[in-house]
This record gives C-alpha cells, sequence and structure tokens, in this order.
C-alpha cells in the first residue's frame, strides 16, 4: 500500500514512528494495532454512551 505524506504525519503523530519503521519490526506493528484497537473500543463506547442519552 502506498501513504501519502499525510498518512505518513499522522503515523508519526499518533504513534511516533514512520510506516518504514512500522514495517521492520513485527513488535511495532502489534503495538500499534494494539492502540489503535483500543482506541476503536473507547470510541464505541462513547458512541453508545451518547446513542444511549439521546434515546432517553
Amino acid at each position: 500500500m502506498k501513504h501519502t505524506p499525510e498518512m505518513e504525519k499522522a503515523m508519526q503523530q499518533s504513534h511516533n514512528m514512520g510506516y518504514a519503521e512500522y514495517g521492520r519490526k513485527l513488535e511495532n506493528q502489534i503495538a500499534v494495532e494494539k492502540k489503535r484497537q483500543h482506541e476503536y473500543e473507547k470510541c464505541k463506547h462513547m458512541v453508545a454512551e451518547l446513542d444511549n442519552q439521546l434515546h432517553k
């Protein structure tokens, strides 16, 4: 997959590494994906709470 300069910047800001470093080590990939999963679960929980509040 090709990545854009914007994607590279976002990767640096979010995970303190670029795509080259991400791709070099499995440990980096696992750490990034765990963080992404955690953020996804957190956002999903927030949306569920807001949805619950809206439908009261």
